[in-house]
């Protein structure tokens, strides 16, 4: 039997973020907020701006706001920034409005996807968006980095266009769009702008400034990482990948599979632990059974590039739109990931590979600018929703390894932890302490994409940056991760001995499958960082949905309630679980959404928030809704075909089932019930699921009771939340009669 042959070690680095050369009109200072207006630039003696940032959110001077961070970090390499924020964009008046910018336009639909923002995940118009003033809706356009784009080109034709935030990473490639329901070409083309910086864009951005500054030509610039590009032709010298058709079955023999899956018990994926296919073929759950390319990149052979399917093809071919799924996402890993080219038209669009990850000197750098923490003062007393829920919060690190199908995250930020230095987040707790105004001494959350995650990384920076894993944590941990909490930990105890700090909650969700791996932890977190509830995502309970969104069994969720229950009895506190759970994601059957439904009433919870699985650009679980197949393994026209539920009637069916307590949803329950042949769960026992017909008067009634005992007795919890999970029992003191 031959050897296998593991993909070689190819070290990546990046010049540091500070390295630069500051730009000339360092002369200028830091600005107080970066301007917004011709008279704040006289204020500041400025005759023009290097750079305008024109963004779709309200303008915040806080590293959450992703203006922020971006005009911050270019003002501290020397650049004048100034931002254009929600501009009325039905002419390009408002695009003017602060001259013409010496290098180039910035344009962003701010911290969200523009039609995320505007849409609920039954596509219905939101009426509010808490980006903007006051919680107003309808300030920013649908699609707003394409539209922003086309007024800048009609404002002033021949400077550079550079787009980014999260609205135009998630839509670099073709991708399925859920509200016109069909795929649609790459944001660059459709926005005509000279590049895309996709994922956190900080060191593209400043990359490209310097060069811009110096003289070069944006259509010279081709080489940087996290960046999009339109060309007519190829380049000499490359070699090509094709990847156009889907892969026609053939004998292997041997080959390094990173996604060979494994059990919960010895999850040994990474490429130091590969073994024959053939040879453990039987313990492989199909799930994960991806068959990566036999082309592998090596040192000498850099100059390669991923021909995938071209926009027109994916446009009529869905299960071809899940094998380019499938080849995308085996090229997110910044250490091994090659070049992608797809042909729009007579164009080729061309995806440089994923942007070096910050360290933690530079997340320190980007974090530590001279932020104003509040919005511009041209909101005046306007409340922004957003700011006001994150304005004594403190973001620790970036990226996520979870993989979890349905989400984004990996996509944007990458799966590689970026953390920030101890030291530098203390720091901005005590910037939040005397500069905030309100503070009363709560921290609301120490966090990130995920709570703890925080200094988590690959034991060995070699195989981290070989594998092609999507997931470390699924089907179960690598072996290879590190899951020593202990920097959180002390981080947590740190924080809350800062003087002035009363309290520090943790409001991020929690990876508990992750967290049971250090008891240490969860008594930590327990006992002194849950404010009487903590959220956490099981998203279900059946194993074919979880299997779809790469989540870990009910196995991991029971684990960690008991340490939950056990370190909150020992503290001496009264505290309870909320569950999120997810309705209709891909691969869920009726009687799935049946099961979950007997589990919350079994378990006396009453779900009161349900979230249907919205279909975002570029996610796994997006490809498996449009394709009905799944891309997390090999894609055949023959495929089993994934259900999806797709019409507005299976959508509500399934949401109903989430809230099977609410007497509006009896009916549709009863019906579905009985189609599914769970009839015997119809009537008034402890046990059934809803009542028999006729009682819908009799549980609106019980329900406004209930209601109405929320609204005066919860105890200090918000009101939606108490009732979110009252049982339906009148409660007494507090929260005692109430089981999470």
């Amino acid at each position: 039997m031959t050897t296998l042959t593991v993909q070689p070690y190819i070290p990546q680095s990046a010049p540091a973020l500070f390295s630069h050369r500051k730009y000339w009109a360092e002369c200028y200072g830091i600005a107080p907020f970066l301007p917004m207006s011709r008279q704040e630039m006289d204020e500041l003696g400025w005759d023009t701006c290097d750079i305008i940032i024109v963004t779709g959110d309200a303008y915040v001077d806080h590293p959450s706001f992703g203006m922020a961070v971006i005009g911050r970090s270019l003002e501290a390499q020397g650049f004048r920034v100034g931002v254009i924020a929600q501009p009325d964009w039905s002419s390009k008046d408002a695009f003017m409005g602060l001259g013409k910018p010496n290098l180039f336009y910035g344009v962003t639909s701010g911290n969200m996807d523009s039609m995320i923002n505007r849409y609920t995940a039954d596509r219905r118009i939101r009426n509010d968006d808490a980006y903007t003033p006051n919680n107003a809706g309808g300030k920013r356009p649908d699609r707003a980095v394409t539209v922003y784009s086309q007024r800048c080109r009609e404002a002033y034709k021949n400077v550079p266009l550079v787009i980014g935030s999260i609205e135009a990473s998630l839509r670099r490639l073709a991708h399925y769009d859920y509200w016109t329901d069909k795929v649609r070409r790459s944001v660059l083309v459709d926005s005509t702008a000279d590049i895309l910086l996709y994922g956190n864009a900080e060191r593209a951005i400043i990359e490209i400034a310097h060069r811009i500054s110096s003289g070069e030509k944006i259509s010279d610039i081709t080489d940087v990482r996290g960046t999009a590009y339109i060309s007519k032709k190829m380049p000499n010298g490359w070699r090509e990948i094709d990847s156009t058709r889907i892969d026609a079955p053939g004998k292997i023999d041997q080959l390094y599979s990173p996604y060979e899956a494994t059990d919960q018990k010895n999850p040994s994926n990474c490429p130091s632990n590969t073994k024959s296919l053939e040879q453990d073929k039987n313990n492989i759950p199909q799930v994960l059974s991806i068959l990566p390319s036999p082309d592998a990149k090596s040192s000498d052979d850099d100059k390669v590039y991923i021909r995938l399917p071209s926009y027109e093809k994916l446009r009529n071919d869905p299960v071809l739109y899940a094998h380019a799924s499938r080849v995308f996402h085996k090229e997110t890993n910044p250490g091994n990931a090659r070049v992608l080219v797809q042909r729009h038209g007579i164009h080729e669009l061309w995806v440089n590979p994923p942007p070096i990850p910050l360290d933690t000197k530079e997340m320190d750098w980007v974090f530590d600018h001279s932020y104003q923490r509040v919005p511009h003062p041209v909101y005046g007393d306007a409340k922004i929703p957003a700011y006001e829920m994150i304005r004594f919060s403190v973001n620790i690190m970036r990226g996520c390894f979870g993989g979890c199908t349905f989400c984004s995250i990996t996509e944007h930020e990458g799966r590689i932890i970026q953390s920030r230095s101890e030291d530098s987040i203390i720091s901005e707790v005590e910037k939040i302490r005397d500069m905030v105004p309100g503070f009363t001494g709560t921290i609301s959350d120490l966090g990130g994409p995920t709570a703890n995650m925080y200094n988590l990384t690959c034991k060995s920076k070699e195989i981290e940056e070989s594998c092609r894993r999507p997931s470390c944590v699924f089907p179960g941990i690598c072996k290879n991760l590190i899951t020593d909490h202990s920097p959180t930990t002390q981080l947590y105890r740190r924080a809350r001995n800062v003087p002035g700090v009363k309290r520090v909650a943790i409001a991020s969700g929690l990876r508990y499958d992750l967290a049971i791996e250090d008891p240490e932890y969860v008594k930590e977190l327990v006992t002194h960082h849950v404010g009487g509830y903590l959220k956490i995502a099981p998203e279900h309970t059946e194993d074919q949905p979880l299997s779809m969104m790469m989540k870990p069994g009910m196995g991991a969720y029971d684990s960690f309630k008991k340490m939950f229950d056990k370190y909150s009895k020992e503290a001496g506190k009264e505290q309870y679980l909320i569950p999120y759970f997810i309705a209709a994601h891909p691969g869920t059957t009726d009687e799935d959404m049946i099961n979950l439904a007997i589990w919350l009433k079994s378990n006396e919870f009453r779900v009161d928030q349900v979230q249907n699985f919205y279909p975002s650009p570029m996610c796994v679980a997006t490809a498996m809704y449009h394709s009905e197949r799944n891309p997390l393994k090999k894609v055949k026209y023959k495929s089993d075909k994934i259900l999806s539920a797709k019409t507005k009637a299976q959508r509500v069916l399934h949401k109903a089932l989430l809230r099977y307590h609410d007497p509006d949803n009896w009916a549709l329950v009863r019906d579905a019930l009985k189609k599914s042949g769970f009839a015997k769960l119809i009537g008034e026992g402890k046990h059934h699921l809803v009542p028999s017909e006729g009682a819908e008067q009799k549980g609106k009634r019980l329900q406004m009771r209930r209601g109405q005992i929320a609204l005066t007795q919860h105890n200090g919890l918000p009101p939606q939340k108490f009732k979110a999970i009252t049982k339906n029992k009148k409660p007494k003191k507090g929260l005692k009669r109430t089981r999470l």
